[in-house]
């Protein structure tokens, strides 16, 4: 195992044990994140900001692997992302949703560099419509 897959794996134990300081400490301070739904993210501190917001909506996430993967100093896991909102979900606007009370199941991927044992940049992939369906918060489409 590799330095980019050891820091993968401390902070995906980070976030499933709702540990802030070691989430932290996995990202350099200029560290740079894409997310599919507030875009680009600059610095340490942006980035966990992010994250926290997930623990707030779903108190009980946590991350499933379906396949781990290491090339160099890059770590790439691919799983679901799981839990229960049953806290306010934070829109990009600033306006949080109520709890809606349903458990999701998304799709992910993550794709981290890692420079120095810490996370340099950081590419979250997931299907918004999809977190949001599965939260209720969209019609299904009907066809007719």
């Amino acid at each position: 195992m590799g330095q980019a897959r050891e820091v993968m794996d401390r902070l995906t134990t980070a976030m499933n044990d709702k540990d802030k300081d070691t989430l932290a400490s996995c990202y350099a301070a200029d560290a740079v994140a894409y997310t599919p739904d507030e875009g680009e993210l600059n610095g340490r501190d942006a980035i966990t900001s992010y994250l926290f917001h997930f623990w707030e909506a779903l108190p009980d996430v946590h991350y499933e692997y379906a396949e781990r993967h290491e090339a160099g100093n890059v770590a790439v896991d691919e799983g679901y992302v799981v839990g229960t909102n049953t806290g306010p979900l934070r829109m990009p606007s600033g306006e949080a949703l109520q709890p809606t009370g349903k458990q999701v199941r998304i799709r992910s991927c993550d794709i981290a560099r890692v420079e120095g044992g810490q996370i340099a940049s950081h590419h979250f992939y997931f299907d918004q419509v999809e977190f949001l369906a599965q939260l209720g918060l969209m019609r299904e489409l009907s066809s007719h």
